[in-house]
């Protein structure tokens, strides 16, 4: 039987196949790339990646169909995301959706006959302080009108090609609102590997903005080295900035003790939790905060790779990101012969593909190695085996730029900031119904009305912190603290005025989480598209006291016994509005009453007109 050759435009396919090994953790890597390329990944596509990476179809579209930015259908020349955040439906997104569709003939979620464009929904673009925001082949739109979308409308219909479009359609602002003492001045490149690796008198650091970081009586270096890094790492009391807060320290330490061939460092950039968008300001202005910091935990636990895995909404900085890593290889500060010390350690740039899982650790080193990203068991850690078996750190975007700062500048400085029990500072995406939107860093235990009161949010009837698994807290809790003592969080901050309806808020919530649980297991699978069918049943003036009951008795059950913290936080935000918003559900709910949310009989109607038939019988 002779073998048809490939459709020729899969030459681009074969182009990306060539600069990538024939491993399988390369596949995500590749398909991204593929899809980029192509505007969807095709059997053809998929039968050459088979070949090369020796890995079965039926794999490879099984990744293909769990990642959101990844299609076997042709997507169309341009391919539009609108974010629908619950911040950027506050702002009009879904509106302003179906009005770019009536403008270019187009149905949602499909691509237009002639394959010019197609217009989808994804669940947040980390955009939120500049929303109404989307993505067109890529790259972020902002602040989106009306106006917006008819040009956008007109340069698909001429297709000008993006690279064409107007500049200001894809300014993209960091709005750093408040600094505090971590982000207030940028240290130089190098400042922080240089207090950690060079020994005492070896070089006096006159580019090092910090007089902290030289000894006062000889002006050279301290005496660090790995060991004394991670010392100050523990005088720090650093807590990891993913939420959970555990120890830096511990985790690098428990690396560096595992007796294996090979570790890896792993900075997890897949901040997927809608309303967060501080990685995105990191990775732009506090790049070599960042990379300094993984270095340094290379350093420290004794690892040669880092790796970078970041969401694929910031696609746009691969130029930005690429750039300075080239920069600081040229410059002795990645590579294989760092600072002239012998320590090599480089970092390679991993892109997720859209799935909000893989911020989970153990589900993000899943799609590292090639597979879709459903969360591992509990043990081992990934601190014990963790990528491709190995002993591998994995820490987000701000705990490595806390590091750095450490290395630096000390770690009795840094824990004399912030509270007993959470030291340091934090970082705050603040957005919705406030005057000023953005980032704020505020040293641990600042209160949400001092916040609100700096955001220009004081009239908030609420605000949800942590976001949509986190917590809802009402005027009545506005002097709660930020801290792991108290109100623990991602750093996200959403603010909702006094006309909001709440309610609405739980909707969209409910949503994204039903979109976005991997299905491993059946308490998430199944209970986040009970809840969300639940929340749209008393959304229609269906619902009933006894489906408030069932949204109960489903969340716990899912908070109980779900496979991973997704599944297990996921009803908090229902479980709080049904405490402290209930008013907003009871409005919806006309009658005491149970009612189907399913009519039957109706559902028979195509039946009857099948049949000929609508007779008594025919009916129920």
């Amino acid at each position: 039987m002779v073998r048809e050759e490939p459709h020729p435009a899969m030459d681009p396919v074969r182009e990306i196949l060539e600069m990538h090994e024939r491993d399988l953790g390369e596949l995500l890597q590749v398909l991204i790339e593929v899809q980029h390329a192509l505007h969807c990944v095709p059997d053809e596509a998929v039968a050459l990646i088979s070949d090369h990476l020796r890995v079965t179809r039926g794999h490879i579209r099984g990744v293909i169909g769990f990642y959101s930015f990844l299609s076997d259908t042709y997507l169309g020349e341009y391919v539009v995301y609108i974010s629908d955040n619950i911040t950027d439906r506050m702002l009009g997104s879904d509106g302003l959706a179906i009005y770019l569709c009536n403008r270019l003939g187009v149905t949602l979620g499909k691509t237009r006959a002639d394959g010019r464009a197609s217009v989808h929904f994804t669940s947040c673009t980390g955009m939120c302080d500049q929303g109404p925001a989307a993505l067109v082949n890529g790259l972020p739109l902002t602040r989106l009108t009306r106006v917006r979308m008819d040009e956008i409308a007109k340069l698909i219909n001429a297709r000008t090609p993006v690279d064409q479009w107007p500049a200001e359609y894809f300014r993209v602002e960091d709005n750093f609102r408040r600094s505090d003492v971590m982000f207030r001045r940028t240290p130089e490149p190098g400042a922080a590997l240089k207090a950690a690796m060079r020994r005492g008198g070896d070089e006096t650091l006159k580019d090092i903005q910090y007089e902290e970081a030289v000894d006062p009586s000889s002006g050279h270096a301290w005496r660090r080295g790995a060991d004394e890094t991670l010392k100050e790492l523990y005088r720090s009391d650093l807590r990891g900035r993913g939420g959970a807060g555990f120890k830096a320290a511990i985790k690098w330490e428990t690396c560096r003790d595992i007796s294996a061939p090979e570790r890896y460092v792993v900075c997890n950039a897949d901040e997927g939790e809608p309303g967060t968008f501080k990685d995105r300001v990191l990775l732009t202005s506090y790049t070599d905060m960042v990379f300094e910091g993984m270095t340094l935990c290379g350093y420290v636990v004794g690892s040669s790779r880092g790796i970078l895995y970041i969401r694929q909404e910031y696609w746009y900085l691969r130029p930005h990101l690429e750039a300075v890593l080239a920069r600081r290889r040229d410059s002795a500060l990645l590579g294989r012969n760092i600072l002239g010390t012998g320590f090599a350690f480089d970092i390679d740039i991993h892109w997720g593909a859209g799935a909000y899982i893989c911020g989970m650790e153990s589900a993000l080193i899943e799609s590292l190695e090639g597979r879709r990203g459903k969360p591992r068991k509990r043990w081992p850690l990934p601190v014990v085996a963790g990528l491709n078996n190995r002993p591998t750190v994995v820490n987000n975007v701000e705990t490595f730029a806390a590091a750095a700062m450490i290395a630096l500048k000390g770690g009795a400085w840094f824990a004399g900031h912030g509270t007993t029990h959470s030291s340091g500072t934090k970082l705050f995406c603040v957005s919705g119904d406030c005057d000023r939107p953005g980032i704020y860093e505020y040293p641990f235990g600042v209160s949400v009305r001092e916040v609100l009161r700096d955001c220009g949010g004081l009239e908030a009837q609420a605000v949800q912190i942590s976001g949509p698994s986190g917590t809802t807290i009402t005027r009545l809790e506005f002097d709660r603290i930020l801290a792991f003592e108290d109100l623990s969080t991602v750093g996200t901050f959403m603010v909702f005025g006094p006309t909001r309806d709440m309610f609405d808020v739980v909707r969209n919530f409910t949503h994204f989480f039903r979109h976005e649980s991997c299905g491993l297991c059946t308490p998430c699978r199944v209970g986040t598209s009970l809840l969300a069918s639940l929340v749209d049943k008393v959304a229609a003036g269906k619902g009933s006291p006894m489906d408030v009951e069932q949204v109960q008795k489903i969340s716990q059950i899912m908070k109980t016994t779900a496979h991973c913290g997704l599944g297990q936080t996921a009803p908090n935000h229902l479980l709080d509005s049904l405490v402290k918003f209930r008013g907003d559900w009871d409005k919806r709910m006309v009658t005491t009453e149970f009612v189907p949310a399913f009519d039957l009989d109706a559902a028979l109607g195509e039946a009857r007109a099948l049949t000929g038939r609508d007779d008594a019988l025919a009916h129920l």
